[in-house]
């Protein structure tokens, strides 16, 4: 099936481009979330009219993207799950708990289909989870697993006293020098 982009979408092309796709994946995604549309000639016609608004629309959005991902790089948000003994937990940390994490801490709306986990988080410890707020904009943030809200002022007050003893260290080699 032949459409025309009206976003970029990552691996097929840019704004207005006409490209060819299987049909399942244009009717399952690229048409009912608006990132493309059929590639008839009134189609093509009104696309080639409002294609300097398209852009507007898109330059528009990125902009908005980088200033989330402004707030968002780098930061490190907690969760807590119940875990057995070796740290496996009860279920797992899904795309979905995450988009909620994020939206209600920064107060934006991030979606799960966002979310871009690289591996199933399915135990305690600090995993690197990329989430995708424009074709062109991504960010990364940490998301730290622990049982208790305890167990994250441990790991806390831990890297407070490696900073501390790394400061000496570093201290007691100028010394020397």
């Amino acid at each position: 099936m032949e459409v025309i982009l009206l976003e970029q979408v990552k691996g097929l092309g840019v704004l207005g481009d006409l490209v060819e796709v299987k049909s399942g994946y244009a009717r399952n995604f690229l048409l009912p979330y608006k990132k493309a549309l059929r590639a008839t000639k009134l189609n093509k016609e009104r696309v080639e009219k409002d294609f300097a608004g398209l852009l507007a629309n898109s330059t528009e959005l990125k902009y908005g993207a980088q200033a989330i991902a402004g707030v968002l790089n780098g930061r490190a948000f907690f969760v807590v799950r119940a875990a057995g003994e070796m740290g496996q937990l009860y279920g797992s940390v899904s795309a979905r708990d995450i988009a909620a994490l994020v939206s209600s801490k920064i107060e934006c709306d991030v979606l799960h289909s966002q979310v871009s986990l690289r591996v199933p988080i399915k135990e305690l410890g600090v995993f690197s989870v990329a989430i995708n707020l424009h074709p062109e904009v991504e960010v990364e943030v940490f998301v730290n697993v622990v049982r208790s809200m305890d167990e994250l002022e441990n790991q806390e007050l831990l890297v407070e006293e490696s900073v501390d003893q790394t400061s000496v260290e570093l201290e007691d080699k100028e010394d020397s020098s």
